[in-house]
């Protein structure tokens, strides 16, 4: 009997050895809400015996962690998974560098989970090469509301209605606007601001297909000048500062509205705050019928080794479970990739999300974010987004000028 017994256990730490594997995951998931949201992953992970290895790069916007990714890649030594947007799967699939997880999609039915939109950003030349884990919307407006019954204000859903309201936050010595002054932060605000002034066809055409007359005509002048415009309601303390700072503005009450995609939900709620109580979240002035989604994803890099394939394959399987994903999303502040969960742990926020991203979608207005990754190589991402920023905080330069160099840098890099 202990004869048996042993070699029980003997079989069943064998099987374990074979499957455990190291899972090394680079990622930009830093601030409070988003570490929280990345522990999800890594606890379940390890749950099913692999060990992980974080290998985190601190910045909102995923630039340091791109450069850091480059140089391992480089180096010849490239992580299990990475955290990846947009054409940079596509790019990282080209080079053959991606490990092909049609087998997991097969088995968990992928094809039936992922909406159409999202089954394109992971998938090249037919083959799934990354894992989607959520979607944001990023055309979202953060309000504190006491402030607003304070001061007997009405939370703005027109850009006519944000400035009046700015305005007269600003007598009452409210910062309107909280803002971080880094590009990618700038690039979200002018992005929210394209889809709620020309639409989103005109943002499809200007910034997604980059025709030259959208990039360069008057809604675009208009965009740019409104933008600069929203630069009078940001304090002065504004340059350097992280995103998840300038939420914190907004959940203790130093400033009154923010502008950002719904990752900053996670910092209300990591906070001890509540949606429809202690904040209020809705969709940027203009854009309510418009959706700026950004995406989630990993990748998984090719690697020698049965155990890490295997850990590999475990992960990809992992992050599409409806418990990853509903634990995940919960923690993010974002909506599930998975469709067809079940919506009843998402607070209204959520819920009010997935409604208007299935709408968007059906009206054909969904759009990919630019200061996100999600539409253009990066070298076109990275002249939109610091175009954007260094006329916002231009005390010269005017809007057509600033268009007219955007437009033109477009073209070379065309």
């Amino acid at each position: 009997m202990h004869r048996i017994a042993a070699l029980l256990l003997l079989t069943i730490l064998m099987t374990a050895n074979a499957r455990a594997g190291d899972v090394e995951v680079l990622h930009f998931l830093t601030s409070a809400g988003e570490a929280s949201a990345i522990q999800v992953l890594k606890q379940q992970l390890e749950q099913q015996g692999h060990h992980w290895k974080d290998a985190s790069v601190t910045g909102g916007g995923g630039d340091s962690a791109m450069v850091a990714l480059q140089a391992r890649i480089v180096a010849g030594f490239p992580p299990s998974a990475a955290q990846l947007k947009g054409p940079l799967i596509q790019q990282w699939a080209r080079e053959g560098l991606l490990t092909e997880l049609d087998d997991v999609a097969v088995a968990g039915h992928w094809d039936q989970r992922l909406p159409e939109v999202i089954r394109e950003l992971v998938t090249y030349q037919g083959h799934y090469v990354a894992v989607p884990i959520n979607i944001h919307r990023v055309n979202g407006l953060w309000a504190n509301p006491a402030l607003f019954r304070q001061y007997g204000l009405a939370i703005p859903t027109s850009w006519d209605e944000f400035f009046d309201v700015a305005r007269q936050l600003q007598e009452y010595g409210i910062t309107p606007l909280a803002q971080g002054g880094q590009a990618w932060q700038d690039g979200t605000l002018f992005e929210v601001m394209a889809l709620g002034i020309g639409g989103a066809d005109f943002y499809r055409r200007a910034l997604v297909e980059l025709d030259p007359a959208a990039l360069s005509g008057p809604t675009m002048i208009k965009v740019f000048e409104t933008f600069k415009r929203s630069r009078d309601f940001i304090d002065a303390d504004v340059l350097g500062r992280d995103w998840n700072i300038a939420t914190s503005m907004v959940v203790n009450g130093q400033a009154a509205m923010q502008i950002m995609g719904d990752w900053a939900k996670g910092e209300f709620t990591s906070a001890g705050k509540n949606p429809g109580v202690d904040f209020v979240c809705i969709a940027a002035p203009d854009t309510s019928d418009g959706f700026i989604y950004n995406v989630d994803s990993f990748a998984m890099f090719q690697l020698s080794g049965d155990s890490a394939r295997q850990a590999q394959a475990d992960m990809a399987k992992l992050m599409m479970e409806p418990a990853f994903q509903q634990a995940f999303n919960l923690a993010k502040g974002s909506i599930p990739a998975r469709q067809g969960m079940d919506r009843k742990p998402f607070d209204s926020c959520a819920q009010a999300s997935m409604n208007d991203f299935m709408a968007a979608a059906a009206m054909g207005k969904l759009v990919p974010s630019i200061a996100h990754g999600m539409a253009q190589t990066p070298a076109i991402r990275d002249l939109i987004v610091s175009s954007t920023s260094r006329f916002y905080h231009s005390r010269t330069m005017t809007a057509s000028q600033a268009v007219a160099q955007m437009a033109k840098g477009i073209q070379a890099l065309r």
